[in-house]
This record gives structure tokens, sequence and C-alpha cells, in this order.
């Protein structure tokens, strides 16, 4: 009778590690409307990755047991693949933005694909615990393995989606909506110049009767820092004509007294609490946060 090439014990370990490490990529592919797919192909595409990734965290502690070190080398490839899936997204939309309403905007592009890429480490990384809690636990019980494992599997989920949960717009500042007024040619929301454009009656008439607007008020002063960002401003106003689709003009201004940010457009579904609601949902970008308190620490350290 021939040897196994791998026990039934392995074989269990390593399905239910590709299992839990598959869910925990499908659990997170709605989180972020603004980031995720919506459709059939998209969805397949981010399964088949997470499947893989997921496979390769579960077989990572049996091929270890049986010292199949080749296998394990297979994790380093791995994350080279992950790195040109993110390359791949990256590509993908900056080939797009010349058909959406206004850009993303390169610095949003680029959060944006990492983000694809760490939701391919949630799977490999909460596979890898599943396999190594029931590895640990060995118990002649199947089921307890199971049980342990995937409640190891769903404590690390839960920790890596707070881990890498970033802030909002709305965490930093303040946002309300803004009273369009047309004076001439000129545009102002809430006594705030914001473009001398709308040279035509057509614009004037549509500017007045259907424009929009919301004013982005940071909390604090230094936060200025981060709602003056250009990339940050562009990803508000993107995600704002996405959200609402443009009929024909939209605008960003800042007001440079009080670092208020303006966003407003003619929208084709005219709903300003959307608008506000949108703008606050907006992340902030991970190369535009910077920390306050270490600065301030570095500065009266060299004092």
């Amino acid at each position: 009778m021939e040897e196994e090439l791998i026990s039934n014990q392995y074989v269990i370990m390593i399905v239910t590690g590709i299992i839990m490490g598959t869910i925990a990529r499908f659990s997170t592919i709605k989180e972020d409307y603004r980031q995720y797919p919506s459709y059939p192909n998209g969805y397949m595409i981010h399964v088949l990755t997470s499947f893989v990734a997921a496979f390769l965290g579960a077989v990572a502690i049996p091929a270890l047991m049986t010292k199949n070190y080749v296998a394990v080398t297979f994790l380093a490839l791995a994350i080279q693949q992950f790195r040109d899936i993110r390359k791949i997204e990256k590509e993908s939309m900056q080939d797009l933005e010349n058909t959406e309403y206004t850009y993303r905007g390169d610095a949003y592009i680029d959060g944006i694909a990492k983000t694809f890429e760490a939701r391919n480490y949630f799977s490999l990384l909460v596979a890898f615990a599943t396999s190594l809690t029931m590895q640990v636990m060995d118990s002649k019980w199947i089921w307890l393995n199971v049980g342990s494992g995937c409640t190891v599997g769903i404590l690390i989920l839960l920790w890596l989606k707070r881990f890498s949960k970033g802030k909002t717009v709305g965490d930093i500042a303040t946002v309300r909506l803004g009273e369009v007024k047309v004076e001439g040619s000129e545009l102002f929301v809430d006594e705030i110049y914001i473009s001398n454009l709308l040279g035509t009656e057509n614009a004037r008439t549509m500017f007045q009767n259907e424009g929009i607007a919301a004013i982005i008020e940071p909390k604090e002063n230094h936060l200025r820092i981060t709602l003056d960002h250009f990339g940050q401003r562009q990803a508000i106003l993107f995600e704002a004509t996405r959200a609402m689709g443009v009929k024909r003009y939209h605008f960003t201004r800042k007001e440079y007294d009080t670092g208020k940010v303006v966003i407003t457009l003619v929208p084709v579904l005219k709903n300003p609490d959307l608008l506000k609601e949108t703008i606050q949902n907006t992340p902030l970008l991970e190369n535009v946060k910077k920390s306050h308190s270490v600065m301030d620490t570095n500065f009266i350290g060299r004092r």
C-alpha cells in the first residue's frame, strides 16, 4: 500500500485555512463603496486572487511540518504577485482617468492600489493564523481544532480591519451646505469667491437654479495642511461628482484666510444631503496625513 502524501489532518487544516482566508477577503469587498468592485467580473477577480493568497497561507504550516521547505518559498513569490496586482490596478485606474467626470488624481489612485494589495495579505494572514492554531491545538477532536482555528481567524480579521481602517474627511473637518450666489459672470458660495467663468446666460441660470455647494472647515488649524493638499481636494471633488454626476460645471476652491474648502457643482442628481455625506466619507489620503504631535515633539527636542 502506497504511503499517503499528506494526512487527513493536514487536508482539513488546509481546507479550513483556505475557506477562512477567502471569506476574509470577501467580507471586505464591499466595505468601502468607493474602492471596491460592484460588478460580477470585479468580484470574480478578487475572490480568485484571495483564494490563491489563502491557499499559500494555509499550506505554509503543513509544508513546514512535513519539512517541505521548497513550498514555503512560494510565499516570497506570492508577495511579488500581489505587488503586481497593485501595479495592474493602478495602471487600470490611470487609463480610465479621462472617462470620469473629473480626475481621481495620482494620490488617490496610489492609495486605492495599495488597498487592493493589502486586502490579499488579509487572506494570507487569516489562513495562516487558522492553520497555525489548528496545529497548536492538535486535538483528537477535529471539530475542536476547526472551531479554534476559525475563532482565531475571525479575531485576526477583525484586528486587521481595525488596524487598516483609515480616517475620513468627516473626522478632521466639519461639512455644511453652502449658499450658491451668481453675480454677473462671477460665482460665490457664502460670499467666498469661486470663479468668473459663468459668462453666458445659460451658465448663470443653470448654476443659480441647480447648483449646490458644500463648505469644508478644518476642526483645528493644523488640519489645514491636509485639506489644502491638492490631491486631497481632488479626491473629494471626484467622489462628489461620481456620487451625483455632473450636468455642466464643477469647482473646488480654498479660502486662504480660514482654510475653508468649497466644493460646488451642477449635478445630474440634485441631492444636497448626499453631497454632504459623500464629502464626509471621503478617505484621507495616506500621503497627506501628518502626525501633529510627533512634529511638535521633534521640534521641541531640537530647541
